[in-house]
């Protein structure tokens, strides 16, 4: 059901925000073509990280959504792309990157990842359903697992996971 149904779509792809991304992309080429995930492409874009999730990794990305984004208080966001706060972006959003590849079979209950950021993230696991535990004591949940790029995987999530810093 869960990790080998996922697994078994990941060879081909998987639909995300309108698109088929599939693993002969690297991550960025893939969330480029998602309709939920513009937000999150002009926030990496802003803080300069395109180079980075370009390359070799590899990297599992914990991708919010433009409904994710969309959560946090009026004018976060806008803030956050401004010039003057590409450091505290660039926090956030290596936040929510951990090294290594790790499918959501490879995340196991109580697991905690150190993010490229240098915190942690905390797995929970109810039966299939992956959530993220955050340093706040924010949760997100992975909506969309093991999207499979050429230089790592993606991990759909339905909350801005943010750091303590």
């Amino acid at each position: 059901m869960g990790t080998s149904g996922s697994m078994a779509g990941s060879s081909a792809g998987v639909m995300v925000g309108g698109a088929m991304m599939t693993p002969d992309k690297d991550i960025v080429a893939n969330a480029l073509g998602s309709a939920d995930h513009t937000t999150l492409v002009t926030a990496v874009k802003a803080a300069d990280l395109v180079p980075t999730l370009q390359g070799a990794g590899p990297f599992t990305v914990f991708a919010p959504t433009n409904a994710a984004f969309g959560k946090l208080p009026a004018g976060t966001v806008e803030t956050l792309v401004k010039p003057e706060n590409k450091a505290k972006l660039t926090t956030v959003l290596t936040y929510h990157v951990v090294p290594g590849r790790y499918l959501a079979s490879d995340l196991k209950d109580g697991q905690k990842l150190t993010t490229v950021e240098g915190e942690t993230l905390t797995v929970m696991k109810k039966g299939n359903a992956v959530m993220l535990h955050d340093t706040k004591g924010g949760m997100a949940t992975v909506t969309i697992p093991n999207v499979v790029s050429s230089n790592g995987v993606t991990h759909v999530v339905d909350t801005v996971l943010m750091p303590a810093r």
